[in-house]
């Protein structure tokens, strides 16, 4: 889910990839712990593909920009992109929202900007990962369909 920047310091020296960049104030306080605790930080760029107002992430069309701003920080390590679909019945509805990020993660490769790999492409979920697998998702979010409804 959505990382607070006023959380990061409780947990930058227990992860190994912080899934949820969203904004370049969290980027900045990543860059500081980070640097404080002498790593370099992994990061998934998460961008909201279907607009929605309800989640959180960088606008598509402003994912270029922000990924090259936050690949000029030393201590962090952008490693992909990761997006959530809208809830949907059927799965196809939602196949656009992924196909976008794949495009997505094409042109920012393209770009062939340093200290960014396009190495993942985290969505999917219980409900919809195998349409989210074949538009080449390599990282599937899929706690509900082993462990159940909360």
């Amino acid at each position: 889910g959505h990382l607070q920047t006023n959380k990061v310091k409780y947990i930058i020296d227990k992860v190994e990839m912080i899934h949820s960049l969203d904004s370049m104030g969290l980027a900045l306080e990543i860059q500081k712990r980070a640097s404080q605790a002498g790593k370099i930080m992994k990061v998934l760029v998460q961008v909201n593909i279907a607009e929605e107002k309800s989640k959180f992430g960088i606008a598509s069309s402003e994912a270029i920009d922000f990924v090259k701003k936050v690949a000029q920080l030393p201590n962090i390590k952008i490693k992909g992109l990761m997006t959530m679909a809208p809830l949907v019945k059927d799965p196809e509805e939602v196949r656009w929202v992924f196909s976008g990020l794949r495009k997505l993660s094409i042109d920012i490769n393209n770009e062939s900007i340093d200290n960014i790999d396009m190495d993942y492409l985290s969505m999917g979920m219980s409900n919809d990962f195998e349409v989210a697998v074949e538009e080449g998702s390599n990282m599937v979010r899929i706690g509900s369909a082993i462990f159940g409804k909360r």
